[in-house]
C-alpha cells in the first residue's frame, strides 16, 4: 500500500472518496492535472486542490504508485529457482540486448547515411551556386 492510500476506505464510499480513490490510483501527475483544470475553469477549485494537497502530504509524499510497479519489473531479474526457465530467460535478455544493440547500430549508420546525403546535396547547391554565379561574372553585359 502506498502512503497515497493509507486511510481506511468506508462502507458505501461517496463520490467524493470514489474520485479521490480514482486519482490516487493515477499518480501524482492526475492530481496535478486536476488541479491545474481547476485553475484554469475557476480558480477557486484549483486553489482548493492545492491545498488539499499539500494538507494531505500529496504533493511532497516521496512514494509514487508507479514505483511499485518499478520494484515488480525489477524482481523479474531475480533466479526463479527453475534451472530450464533461468537459462531461458538469460538467453532472451542476451538475445534482446544484442538486438538492440544492432538495432540502435542500424539507426546510427541510418544517421550517417541521412546526414552524408544532405551534406552532399548542400555541397552540390553550393557548386551550382558557385557555377552559376561565375557563369554571370563571365557573361558580357
Amino acid at each position: 500500500m502506498t502512503a497515497l492510500s493509507d486511510h481506511a476506505v468506508p462502507q458505501n464510499p461517496g463520490w467524493l472518496h470514489r474520485s479521490e480513490a480514482w486519482l490516487d490510483s493515477k499518480g501524482k501527475g492526475a492530481w496535478i492535472a486536476a488541479m491545474v483544470l481547476g485553475f484554469i475553469f475557476f480558480w477557486p477549485i484549483g486553489l482548493a486542490f492545492l491545498a488539499y494537497m499539500i494538507w494531505s502530504k500529496r504533493m511532497f509524499s516521496k512514494s509514487c504508485s508507479r514505483r511499485s510497479s518499478w520494484n515488480s519489473h525489477m524482481s523479474a531479474m531475480k533466479p526463479s529457482g527453475n534451472s530450464a526457465f533461468d537459462a531461458y530467460k538469460a538467453d532472451t535478455l542476451a538475445r534482446l540486448e544484442r538486438e538492440q544493440k544492432d538495432f540502435e547500430a542500424f539507426l546510427h549508420r541510418l544517421r550517417e547515411a541521412k546526414d552524408k546525403a544532405e551534406f552532399d546535396e548542400f555541397m552540390d547547391e553550393r557548386a551550382r551556386d558557385n557555377r552559376d554565379d561565375a557563369d554571370d561574372e563571365n557573361k558580357p553585359v
